[in-house]
């Protein structure tokens, strides 16, 4: 696309970053009409170094000069009377034939609209972006934001709950059959709908994308069964606000919890909070994560950003653990505070807590064999090839007394210290393959 023709306007190139040049950004597409938010919009585009494409309408003619004088594509439309669709698409045609990743596009012609924040929100996979208006963009203090899947019947008193301590309430609707979207709108709250059942850890990244896009300073997560007592959600935010804390656990297991944990469920957390702080190399009980699969935790600015933009985290329940990694890897400060959760309430959870279980314990193991291999191979090894050399020892003692050669002992023995020699060995190799791979 051509550089601006008119020598009086400035487009400062500076406004991006080294990764995201301007021939690599996005395009705007205006649809002129008279309102003075349309001018506004294109010269704070031009000034940020975006190229802009303007359509207008038949004998609609002031706002297109002004556009081809500040060095826009002004196109017009063929079409005698056009609906705002039209003209959407003409844009996006037009994108399409130039050499600009994608466009971006308001809902409406005179949104008023945050170019920058547009900008960060753009997808190079996306043909179009929505833009994101000023009024969006406005800073939002507390954004509640409920994963649920077939809700219908505690949605609503989850919602109004919770409307009482965040600024906005978003509950990520994960393809529900029932009426939770319906009954979720009627309580007030905001509804993204996934169009398919997608899974605990998609309705999350969901949830910090759209945190990330209000820009939240804090999300607090609770979820859609009623389980968790929103009126613990200033507490957190004040607790994160007095330790600095990237990311507040309600811990079942902290002081000030009432929580009546089934002694199944007791055995079985404790089970996977053991696993879970071995894996992320946290050896000192004092310092564990006393309740890694709590689904109530509030998060920083700092921590929505960096999990709206991890696309690692599990599509199932194993998200609650993926990102205590994600937070582990990031160096985030945590805090836990007591908190009571109900299980006496309707379709607590859809999953078999024993099925759910061994998915988990399953899931840390690979993390433990991946990013743990010194824990996970390189001891056993030791203490496998440290018991070999005893029954070698063992067995030349028994030669050297009684004169017979004990072959079971002796073939112990070369089990061993074989098995831990090559787990040894194993452990080292992918030690420090991860090393070389994360330089």
């Amino acid at each position: 696309m051509s550089q601006p023709e008119d020598p009086t306007t400035v487009v400062d190139e500076t406004q991006f970053s080294e990764e995201e040049s301007p021939e690599l950004a996005p395009a705007l597409g205006v649809i002129a009409t008279d309102d003075t938010s349309v001018l506004e919009n294109i010269l704070n585009a031009r000034e940020y170094g975006l190229d802009v494409i303007v359509v207008t309408p038949t004998g609609d003619k002031t706002t297109a000069t002004v556009a081809q004088k500040l060095g826009c594509d002004v196109v017009t439309t063929p079409l005698e009377d056009p609906t705002t669709e039209d003209l959407r698409q003409q844009l996006i045609l037009r994108a399409s034939a130039t050499d600009k990743p994608g466009i971006i596009l308001p809902r409406e012609p005179t949104d008023s609209i945050d170019i920058e924040q547009s900008v960060d929100a753009f997808d190079p996979e996306d043909e179009v972006t929505e833009a994101v208006t000023r009024e969006e963009a406005q800073d939002l203090e507390i954004l509640v934001g409920i994963p649920a899947y077939n809700e219908e019947s505690t949605i609503v008193d989850v919602v109004s709950e919770a409307s009482a301590y965040g600024g906005e309430v978003l509950v990520v609707d994960d393809g529900s059959q029932d009426e939770t979207v319906e009954r979720a709108r009627q309580a007030g709250a905001t509804v993204v709908e996934h169009d398919e059942n997608k899974g605990y850890g998609a309705a999350l990244q969901t949830v910090f994308q759209e945190a990330h896009r209000r820009r939240a300073n804090y999300l607090a997560i609770i979820d859609g069964d009623g389980q968790h007592d929103p009126s613990d959600i200033p507490r957190a935010v004040e607790t994160q606000d007095d330790t600095t804390a990237d990311i507040i656990i309600g811990s079942r297991f902290a002081t000030g919890s009432e929580t009546e944990i089934p002694l199944y469920r007791r055995v079985g957390l404790g089970v996977i909070n053991v696993l879970t702080n071995l894996s992320m190399g946290v050896l000192r009980p004092n310092s564990w994560v006393r309740d890694t699969q709590s689904g109530f935790r509030t998060y920083n600015r700092a921590a929505i950003q960096s999990l709206a933009e991890d696309d690692t985290l599990g599509d199932g329940m194993n998200a609650s653990t993926d990102i205590l990694y994600h937070a582990h890897q990031h160096g985030y400060e945590l805090e836990e505070i007591g908190t009571t959760i109900t299980y006496d309430v309707e379709n607590a959870s859809s999953h078999n807590p024993v099925s759910h279980g061994l998915s988990l314990v399953s899931n840390i193991l690979k993390t433990i064999e991946q990013e743990r291999p010194i824990l996970s191979l390189g001891l056993p090894g030791f203490v496998s090839a440290f018991a070999g050399l005893g029954f070698g020892y063992w067995t030349f003692h028994n030669y050297l007394v009684s004169g017979t050669f004990p072959i079971g002992t002796a073939l112990t023995s070369a089990f061993f210290t074989l098995a831990g020699i090559f787990a040894c060995f194993t452990a080292i190799i992918l030690h420090s393959l991860s090393t070389h791979l994360d330089e």
